[in-house]
C-alpha cells in the first residue's frame, strides 16, 4: 500500500481522467493523499493544449519530481521528449492508457520507470472513480476526435474518434445520479461527431440520458461547429427538454475564413451564425460559449477585424480567448509566426470586447427569479447555476448539490450575485 498525490490540470475529459486513476488507485489497495507533501508517489494528469499551460505543466512537474512521479495525460503523448527533459526518471502513462494506470504505479514506487503511452483497450464508461465534486458527475462519452485542426495538439495525444455505446453511458450516468450527483456533464474531446463511428448520434444520446427518471441536470460539453449541420436541428429538438441546461460550447477560433480554411477547422464564420441565430430565435435565454483565437500565423489586420465583427454580430456570453502559440508537432508551428507584441496588441482589444459584451449580457438577468443548483466549492463560496448554465453566487449558506429559488440583484463581467428568494 502507498499514498498517492493525484493531482490534474486542463479540461473537463482531464479531470474525468483522473478521477478514474483516482478509483483504480483506491480499487487497487492504494489510498489517496490530499497533498504531495504526505505521499509515496505524486501523479499529474497533464494538458498540452496551450504553450502557457505546457509551461505550468513543466514547472510544476519540476516540484513533483522529488518523490517517484507519473506523468499523465496529454502531454507526455505528445510531447514526450519535452517531458523527460524535465524528468527523465518519470514513468508515462498516456490518456488512453488508463487500463495500464496500476502496473505503472507498481512499477514506479518498486524504481521502474515505465512508459505506457500506447492505447489500451479498457473503455473509459463504468471505471471506479472518486469524484472531485460530489455534485457533478463527468461522463466521457468518446475519446479523440474528427478534425485535424492545424494549431492543435489534441490529435496526437488522444487519436482517432472512439464513441463509448450508448447504452454503457446511460448505466453510468444512473451510476452518477445513484451515488448523489446532481449535475452530468457529457465530455469528450469533440461532442459533435459523438457516434459517427457507430451508427449513432449526440441528438440520440441526450434525448436517451434525459429519460432516466431522477431528477438531475445535463450539461453537453464542447462541440466543433463543423458536424453541427449535420445535427443542429435534433440537437435543438433535444435541448427542449428542461434536464438539460440550455448551454451551447461551441469554439469558432475566427471570424476570417480564409484562416478557418488554414487551421482545417471544417466549418465557416456564417456555420457558427446560424446556429448562434436558431438556438436564440427557438430560446429566450440560452448561453453560448465559444473559443476564439488571436495571432494565428497566417492572420492579417483583415482577418481580425473578422473577428471582432462576428463576435459583435453574434454575441456570445462567454469567450475563451487564447493568444496563438506554436505546439510542437502541429502543421502550424511550421509556419512563420506573427510578431508577439502585435499577438498581445490584438488579444487586448479582444479581451475588452468581450468583457463589455458578457457584462451587457449578465445585466438582463438582473431581476430573474428561478431555481439555482449550486454545484461548486470555489475560493469564494460555494456558486450555482440556473437553468442557462449562468454562474450565480451568493452570501447565504447552502450545501452544495441543493437546489433553491434565488432572485438576481447585480452582476459582473464573470458572474451573477442574487439572494434566496425562499
Amino acid at each position: 500500500m502507498a499514498k498517492i498525490f493525484v493531482e490534474a490540470y486542463g479540461c473537463s475529459a482531464s479531470f474525468a481522467d483522473s478521477e478514474m486513476i483516482s478509483g483504480l488507485i483506491v480499487n487497487g489497495g492504494h489510498t489517496l493523499a490530499t497533498d504531495s507533501s504526505e505521499s509515496d508517489l505524486n501523479l499529474i494528469v497533464t494538458c498540452s493544449v496551450k504553450d502557457t499551460t505546457a509551461n505550468k505543466m513543466m514547472h510544476r512537474i519540476k516540484s513533483l519530481k522529488t518523490k517517484p512521479l507519473i506523468v499523465a495525460g496529454c502531454l507526455p503523448k505528445a510531447e514526450q521528449s519535452n517531458v523527460e527533459k524535465f524528468t527523465e526518471n518519470a514513468s508515462l502513462l498516456g490518456p488512453n492508457s488508463l487500463g495500464k494506470t496500476l502496473d505503472v504505479i507498481n512499477s514506479t514506487l518498486m524504481g521502474k520507470k515505465q512508459i505506457a503511452l500506447e492505447d489500451s483497450d479498457l473503455s473509459k464508461v463504468g471505471l471506479p472513480k472518486v469524484r472531485l465534486n460530489s455534485a457533478v458527475g463527468i461522463v466521457e462519452i468518446a475519446s479523440g476526435c474528427m478534425s485535424e485542426c492545424t494549431f492543435c495538439q489534441t490529435k496526437l495525444s488522444k487519436g482517432d474518434l472512439s464513441s463509448y455505446r450508448l447504452g454503457d453511458i446511460v448505466r453510468q450516468v444512473q451510476t452518477e445520479i445513484r451515488e448523489g450527483c446532481k449535475e452530468v456533464w457529457l465530455t469528450s474531446t469533440d461532442n459533435g461527431c459523438y457516434g459517427f463511428d457507430i451508427g449513432t448520434d449526440l441528438p440520440t444520446l441526450v434525448n436517451t440520458v434525459t429519460e432516466i427518471p431522477e431528477d438531475f441536470m445535463i450539461r453537453v460539453g464542447m462541440m466543433n461547429p463543423m458536424y453541427m449541420p449535420r445535427i443542429k436541428k435534433n440537437l435543438i429538438e433535444a435541448y427542449d427538454n428542461d434536464k438539460v441546461f440550455k448551454f451551447l460550447h461551441l469554439p469558432v477560433q475566427s471570424g476570417s475564413d480564409k484562416v478557418l480554411n488554414d487551421m482545417k477547422r471544417g466549418h465557416t464564420s456564417e456555420t457558427f451564425k446560424e446556429i448562434v441565430k436558431k438556438v436564440k430565435r427557438r430560446f429566450e435565454n440560452f448561453t453560448i460559449s465559444t473559443d476564439v483565437i488571436v495571432g494565428f500565423p497566417s492572420e492579417t489586420e483583415e482577418d481580425f477585424q473578422k473577428t471582432i465583427t462576428l463576435l459583435d454580430e453574434t454575441k456570445p456570453d462567454v469567450v475563451n480567448l487564447s493568444k496563438y502559440s506554436a505546439r510542437p508537432g502541429t502543421d502550424a508551428a511550421k509556419l512563420k509566426q506573427i510578431d508577439a507584441a502585435e499577438i498581445k496588441r490584438r488579444s487586448k482589444i479582444v479581451f475588452e470586447q468581450i468583457n463589455k459584451i458578457s457584462m451587457e449580457s449578465n445585466k438582463k438577468w438582473i431581476g430573474w427569479k428561478g431555481k439555482v443548483l449550486f454545484d461548486e466549492n470555489t475560493e469564494e463560496g460555494i456558486k450555482g447555476r440556473n437553468y442557462a448554465y449562468k454562474p450565480i453566487s451568493i452570501d447565504e449558506e447552502v450545501k452544495i448539490g441543493q437546489s433553491h429559488i434565488v432572485e438576481i440583484t447585480n452582476a459582473t463581467v464573470k458572474r451573477l450575485t442574487g439572494k434566496i428568494a425562499s
